[in-house]
C-alpha cells in the first residue's frame, strides 16, 4: 500500500484536477443557431454570402475598431429581412451571437453560444432588450447608449460592437 504522504498527494491531485475545480467555463448553448434562423422568418429565408472585398473590409475596420478575419460572411435574407450569425470574443472565447435586422433597425439580438465564466448575465432580456430599435449613425456608432453589467464589461463591449457590425453588414446586404 501506499505511504501516507503520498496517498495525501494523489488525492490531492486527484482533487485539484477534478472538473469542479476547473476554471475552465463549459459551452453553454441557449439557442441552437438553426433555430435563431428558424423562429427568425415567416417563410423560407434564403441563404446568402456577403463577400469580403478590400473596400468592405476597410469599412468594416472602421464600425468593428479592427480587422475581421475571413473571406465572406454568410447570412439568411427574406425580403429586407437579415439574420446574421456572428462571433467576438468575451475575454477570451468567443461569443456565438444571433442578429436580426430590419430596415436597418435591429429587431432582436440573442446570445446562442456563451462560452465564457464569466458575464454571462448578457444572455438575459434585460440586457438583450436594449438593442432593440438599433441604428447605426453615419458616424458608426449606434443611436442608443448601451447600459453595462457590473462583472461584465469585455461580454457587453464584445456585443455591443457586434451590433454595429451587423448593422453595416445588413445595410451591406441590401444595398446590392
Amino acid at each position: 500500500m501506499f505511504s501516507k504522504p503520498l496517498r495525501f498527494i494523489i488525492l490531492l491531485g486527484c482533487l485539484i484536477t477534478h472538473p469542479i475545480f476547473l476554471l475552465e467555463a463549459k459551452e453553454d448553448i441557449y439557442l441552437e443557431p438553426e433555430l435563431f434562423i428558424e423562429q427568425s422568418f415567416d417563410g423560407e429565408p434564403e441563404q446568402n454570402v456577403l463577400w469580403l472585398t478590400k473596400a468592405t473590409k476597410a469599412e468594416i475596420k472602421k464600425v468593428f475598431g479592427r480587422d475581421y478575419p475571413g473571406l465572406r460572411i454568410r447570412y439568411w435574407q427574406l425580403g429586407d429581412r437579415t439574420a446574421w450569425i456572428l462571433e467576438e470574443i468575451g475575454k477570451v472565447k468567443p461569443i456565438t451571437t444571433g442578429f436580426l435586422i430590419e430596415g436597418d433597425q435591429m429587431l432582436q439580438m440573442r446570445v446562442l453560444i456563451y462560452r465564457e465564466s464569466y458575464g454571462w448575465e448578457v444572455r438575459y432580456p434585460f440586457f438583450t432588450d436594449q438593442f432593440v430599435g438599433l441604428e447605426r449613425t453615419e458616424q458608426n456608432k449606434l443611436n442608443r447608449k448601451i447600459d453595462g453589467i457590473s462583472g461584465a464589461t469585455l461580454s457587453v463591449n464584445a456585443l455591443t460592437r457586434l451590433s454595429k457590425l451587423a448593422l453595416f453588414l445588413h445595410q451591406e446586404a441590401t444595398s446590392e
